[in-house]
């Protein structure tokens, strides 16, 4: 269920999101949509990424802005970036989502395979700030939400290249906003729990596993992508204007 509550400051405000065609992506471009936002995304997987075009289109009285690209590619990136801001003006909020979060043993990992996952799991986050903070500095203001996750604060033990990536955001998050908060722009992480997600329930999810880690939630409820959507409008309106370098953990209290 999408949060009730309105941020009029985020009407007419250009939005850009990075994998934003499936899972919590998706479910933050349909959130901004709806917060009259002019929202663009940036996937890689073009048949989802239209049809979710076409149906927050239906909801929200205008379509999003597809943006075909690989993240790894960084010149594509920096494109995507320039044909958002050509389409809605400048972006002045930045969600960094996108996020692969393949499993994998220690010892079968090789150098080709960790300059991969951290080329889509960190190295992203950087570039895309740096490619939006001109238009922020001009505009005096703006907000960037880097998704971390709460995989690496419990000690997962099966993806350890990818809790590296997550731990290395949280840094990089601190980072920026020291540097970018002279320009009024704010720059914070979003730590996930267990979403839930169709890719979740697709590799991971069991009945025992879910029921399991529920049962240590404080809010024994399944977390779900549209969960994440209030954390990140709150962080992108001005009524966190005085909010930058922190981490918002929205587990449901399982730490």
């Amino acid at each position: 269920m999408m949060p009730s509550a309105r941020f009029p400051d985020l009407q007419d405000a250009s939005v850009l999101i990075t994998g934003g065609g499936s899972g919590i992506g998706a479910a933050l471009v349909e959130g901004f949509a709806l917060q009259g936002a002019k929202v663009a995304f940036i996937d890689i997987a073009d048949a989802p990424s239209k049809a979710l075009c076409v149906r927050v289109g239906e909801q929200a009285g205008a379509s999003p802005l597809f943006l075909n690209a690989d993240l790894r590619d960084i010149e594509a990136l920096r494109a995507c970036v320039v044909r958002a801001a050509e389409a809605h003006g400048p972006v002045t909020v930045l969600v960094n989502n996108a996020a692969l979060d393949d499993r994998h043993a220690v010892e079968d990992v090789t150098v080709d395979y960790w300059d991969n996952n951290q080329s889509i799991n960190l190295r992203p986050h950087f570039f895309t700030a740096q490619a939006v903070a001109p238009g922020m500095k001009r505009a005096g203001r703006g907000s960037i939400i880097n998704f971390t996750s709460t995989s690496f604060m419990i000690n997962h033990p099966d993806m350890p290249s990818y809790t590296t990536a997550k731990a290395g955001i949280v840094g990089l998050t601190k980072g920026l906003a020291g540097e970018l908060g002279p320009h009024g722009i704010r720059v914070n992480a979003v730590a996930p729990g267990w979403v839930v997600t169709e890719r979740q329930r697709a590799l991971w999810v069991t009945e025992e596993a879910l029921a399991a880690h529920v049962s240590r939630q404080c809010i024994r409820q399944v977390m779900q992508p549209h969960d994440m959507v209030g954390p990140c409008l709150f962080l992108a309106s001005d009524a966190s204007r005085m909010l930058t370098a922190q981490t918002l953990i929205v587990d449901a209290g399982f730490l």
